[in-house]
């Protein structure tokens, strides 16, 4: 859409002048925002906005920053009174409104996602559900669990050791169920 000269003469008169933000003009001679912010580029101009004041904290910033770069878990509360005995004199929950803007964040970890055909790998590994009673002998309760990574399905059986036979028993009866692992968790003792 074209804008006619007028229409770019007024959005100027009104932000050099008036000192009206973007979205005040536009309202006022029905346009859109971001044809009065365009204009307003296009001159070369950046819309006026929300000055930035002065703060009671910018004279403790340094400090503020040390301290949470050597303890960045220190609460906002025990900083607070840190600054109070510096000479500053502002509320604790405005300050802690501040403080989040400038406390470190952690620092990002990546991931890799696994990506498995179905069957091509799953973890195994051994629970210990504490000891049974079997006769008169104590007998740890051990299950061995295996999941499937591509399905995410769960195979279990208990058993009442986690020896090398076990093992290799919770292996055969997982294959014995195919691919697709029963949702069911059945239980041999």
């Amino acid at each position: 859409m074209a804008i006619s000269a007028e229409l770019q003469a007024q959005i100027l008169r009104y932000h050099h002048v008036e000192k009206w933000r973007a979205n005040t003009i536009a309202h006022q001679l029905g346009v859109h925002h971001h044809t009065v912010q365009s204009v307003l580029a296009r001159s070369g101009l950046v819309p006026h906005g929300p000055r930035n004041r002065p703060s009671q904290i910018d004279a403790y910033l340094p400090f503020i920053l040390e301290t949470l770069e050597a303890f960045p878990t220190l609460t906002a509360a025990r900083l607070h009174a840190m600054v109070c005995e510096r000479g500053y004199r502002g509320n604790g929950d405005h300050f802690r409104h501040l403080i989040a803007r400038h406390r470190p964040r952690p620092k990002a970890e990546a991931y890799l996602r696994l990506r498995t055909l179905p069957g091509e790998q799953a973890q195994a590994d051994w629970g210990h559900f504490g000891q049974m009673l079997v006769g008169r002998a104590r007998r740890p309760l051990m299950a061995f669990v295996i999941v499937l990574s591509q399905s995410r399905r769960i195979f279990l059986r208990f058993f009442l050791d986690a020896r090398m036979e076990a093992f290799l028993s919770g292996h055969v009866e997982a294959s014995r169920d195919g691919v697709g692992f029963r949702r069911s968790c059945s239980t041999t003792i």
